[in-house]
């Protein structure tokens, strides 16, 4: 299992998604780092707290998760004698309280959760810390309580700022010719008042600063010199013990170190468990179970990027069978099924939940190996059939009883004949090896391989012959078909090239080259044993083929229309047939339709009403009161609806 597989089967994008679901960088840091186990032990646990953290989530109580902010750089720096700010510290204040917050919470869900609830009893909300910070700390900043100095420090700030304030309202009114502005600001620390540079002499004080165009000077007044320089040693002391407090509390924080550690192992690790349950529940995931014996059983399983509309299939490998090949239409959902049977296997092992059935079984494998997509490597410059071999070489290497291994179009990409050759070879050693091998094919050669071989098993996606749409159900025991040429006439490939198709798949033709003078010639040869000869481009067919009669009722394919119809009324001398379309009639000449459904077969007995077809209900009762007695004043009147083609 690598970096390659995941993409393959698209695991990294559920895994994305479920980083995204985590709100702690701890939590994150643990889903950025998950990987599939092959500890069993470890999956049972894993899928236990995911199973719970979901059976939580669903309950629809909020988790108190914490988003430990600044937790990180606080606890690293922990035992390194720092001396911590008060908002570092206010961020330790609220992580405490939200351990005791998940502490309660876990508390009362230990029914719907016991084994994750368990975890929470390892979490210390350090009461005593707690409570201290709780007293000293308000919205990052130090209390008045935070110590008896503290207070007194305080309100002596207070006393003198209240006095300097009076003192420059005194001088804004003294010196109120020399003002530029009437009001008092800060400049370095200190309360000044506006003054112009012309009338400088007439306030004397000491200038702190001045205006960008330089015409005025930020004067602070001598009448309020001394109260500054008062504030400014109350200030002073005042930091002084904020020192001290800060301090006290960084060193009471120290004490606490191994439980904070703890305590953030464990937050982290309900937020992971939490962010896969999150994931789990998005793609409406169900525990599993999960067995000893080397096996997948997939009940109801669907591809979990594809939503709850998705066909669910149903797939077993392991225990009947180790190989399965399926076939089937292009777009059909091989490639699909493939990918759902590894991903499945690649989340189970991780832990997660995944949307199937609780009827489900997995096994724990060593390996899940996927050879899915082109595969080319622009990089290594590889061609696309080098890529499949370098992957196939991979997969051989390492194929056992534990191996899952995914194979996407067999012997595609190089010569048909040796790519069928080298595909069972290498289905034969992957069989051998016990290797529970799924693979899509469109060949017949390894379609009857499967169907001879002991251990191997044919599949196909079902497909409705009669609208020619895939069904995405995986149908077990059954060889499909690619149904091409059908597909082909659907979307308008022109019949004259289709019937040569038909021709050339049925073996009634060869296509070789033969040298002329010049250039190669391709020459057409008729297979059959009665023409041997060479057919000339001009060469007529001896022998037309029977026309087709038509009656009415049977169903008719339209080539300029792309369509079915009914025949409404067969051809007459000129080979022009009515034929009924979405209620409307037209004619069409024979050659432009063919045999679809015959009368016998769309409609029961041979005395079944034809006009319930053709006719409106209305002129159907008209008829049969008709045939029963004559109503003055009945008609019935049939609309000149008829087109022609």
């Amino acid at each position: 299992m690598n970096e390659a597989v995941f993409q393959r089967l698209e695991y990294d994008k559920l895994k994305d998604k479920m980083i995204g679901y985590t709100v702690s960088p701890a939590g994150r840091m643990l889903a950025e780092r998950h990987m599939p186990s092959t500890n069993r032990n470890q999956i049972r646990a894993w899928l236990y707290e995911t199973e719970e953290a979901a059976a939580l989530l669903a309950s629809g109580a909020s988790v108190p998760l914490s988003a430990m902010e600044g937790i990180d750089p606080f606890l690293a720096l922990l035992g390194k004698g720092r001396i911590y700010t008060e908002t570092e510290l206010d961020q330790l204040l609220a992580w405490l309280v939200s351990i005791a917050q998940m502490k309660r919470y876990m508390d009362n869900k230990r029914m719907i959760a016991p084994t994750i609830a368990s975890y929470a009893d390892s979490m210390n909300d350090c009461p005593n810390l707690r409570q201290e910070l709780d007293r000293c700390i308000r919205y990052g900043r130090l209390t008045d309580q935070a110590s008896p100095d503290l207070g007194t420090i305080r309100r002596h700030l207070i006393v003198v700022e209240d006095r300097i304030h009076k003192k420059l309202e005194a001088s804004l009114s003294k010196y109120k010719s020399a003002l530029q502005d009437p009001i008092i600001s800060k400049r370095r620390g200190r309360s000044v008042i506006s003054v112009k540079r012309e009338h400088r002499k007439l306030v004397p004080g000491t200038v702190w600063d001045e205006s960008a165009s330089g015409q005025t000077l930020f004067v602070e007044p001598i009448d309020v010199a001394e109260l500054q320089q008062e504030w400014q040693e109350w200030s002073a002391e005042e930091e002084r013990e904020r020192t001290i407090i800060l301090s006290r509390l960084s060193d009471e924080a120290e004490r606490y170190k191994l439980e904070l550690l703890l305590n953030r192992e464990a937050m982290a690790s309900f937020d992971f468990m939490l962010a896969r349950g999150k994931l789990s529940l998005s793609y409406d995931g169900k525990p599993v179970t999960l067995i000893d014996e080397p096996m997948i059983k997939l009940v109801e399983a669907r591809h979990p990027l594809l939503g709850g509309h998705a066909e669910p299939i149903n797939v077993e490998l392991g225990k009947k069978w180790k190989q399965l090949i399926i076939t089937g239409p292009n777009t059909g959902g091989k490639t699909v099924a493939l990918k759902t049977i590894g991903l499945l296997a690649l989340l189970v092992q991780s832990g997660l939940l995944v949307p199937a059935s609780p009827d489900s079984r997995f096994g724990v494998f060593r390996h899940i190996m996927a050879d899915v997509g082109d595969g080319q490597s622009l990089e290594q410059s590889l061609s696309t059939f080098s890529s499949h071999i370098s992957v196939l070489r991979e997969m051989l290497h390492a194929a056992d009883e534990r191996t899952i291994i995914l194979l996407d179009e067999l012997a595609a990409g190089t010569d048909p004949g040796e790519g069928i050759a080298l595909s069972i070879a290498v289905l034969e050693e992957l069989l051998g090896r016990r290797a529970l091998t799924a693979a899509t094919t469109h060949f017949n050669e390894i379609k009857n391989f499967a169907s001879r071989t002991p251990g191997c098993m044919n599949a196909r996606m079902a497909f409705d012959s009669e609208t020619l749409r895939p069904l995405y159900r995986l149908e077990i025991g059954e060889a499909g078909e690619s149904h091409a040429f059908a597909i082909a006439r659907r979307f308008g490939l022109p019949e004259h090239v289709m019937q040569r198709a038909e021709k050339l798949a049925e073996g009634r033709v060869e296509i070789r080259l033969e040298p002329s003078e010049n250039e190669a010639v391709a020459v057409v040869r008729d297979k059959r044993p009665e023409k041997s000869e060479k057919l000339a481009a001009e060469e007529k067919p001896t022998e037309k083929p029977p026309v087709p009669e038509y009656i009415k009722g049977d169903a008719v394919w339209i080539y300029p229309l792309k369509r079915a119809g009914v025949v409404f009324q067969p051809a007459d001398e000129r080979g022009e047939v009515i034929v009924q379309v979405q209620g409307k009639k037209m004619s069409f000449n024979r050659k432009r339709i063919k045999p679809y459904i015959s009368k016998e077969k769309l409609y029961p007995g041979a005395d079944y009403d034809m006009d319930i077809v053709f006719d409106s209900k209305e002129n159907r009762k008209k008829r049969k009161l008709m045939s029963r007695k004559y109503v003055e004043g009945l008609t019935i009147e049939t609309k000149p609806d008829m087109a022609g083609d």
